[in-house]
């Protein structure tokens, strides 16, 4: 094993930390959070930032600072309810239970980060030719999906492109 083998290693390792320490629910209400706090500012900072004319001159900051304004607030307000939502999981003693599936959900997250690096790396870097890529035990295995993690991110984009 080489230097990027134990790079992958500890990608999945702090991945699947900390998906055991939060717990499955905290984990897919943040990502819920995050997801829904940058499609609510994309939808909604350009009626915001009608309000900040007389606030900001500079369409281009106005802008930014709707932007900004709006993805902030959801995050703070989706803090709130995964707090309170934490707090609901401990009471009902399924806690156990919620680190055991934060777990899986943190080494799928994991997976997802690498294989993401994996894929894009070599558009932009020449490793392809280097001889630790070649020599690494985890890439090979990790590149046999690249066809299908290439299919589900064109999906996905596109998903993406239509609701904006």
């Amino acid at each position: 094993m080489n230097w990027a083998d134990w790079a992958i290693l500890a990608i999945l390792f702090m991945s699947m930390l900390i998906g055991i320490v939060r717990g499955l629910v905290k984990e897919a209400m943040s990502l819920a959070v995050w997801i829904s706090a940058g499609a609510l500012a994309m939808l909604l900072y350009r009626p915001l930032a009608t309000y900040l004319v007389d606030l900001i001159s500079t369409p281009s900051l106005r802008f930014l600072a709707a932007w900004a304004g709006i993805f902030v607030a959801v995050l703070l307000v989706g803090g709130l309810l995964n707090y309170l939502l934490g707090k609901l999981v401990d009471a009902t003693g399924l806690s156990g239970t919620d680190r055991l599936l934060g777990l899986f959900f943190g080494a799928a997250r994991g997976g997802i980060i690498i294989m993401a690096i994996l894929v894009i790396v070599p558009g932009i870097l020449p490793v392809a030719g280097d001889a630790w890529w070649h020599q690494s035990i985890l890439i090979p295995q990790f590149l046999r999906f690249e066809g299908w993690a290439r299919e589900v991110a064109t999906t996905v984009s596109s998903l993406i492109q239509q609701l904006f």
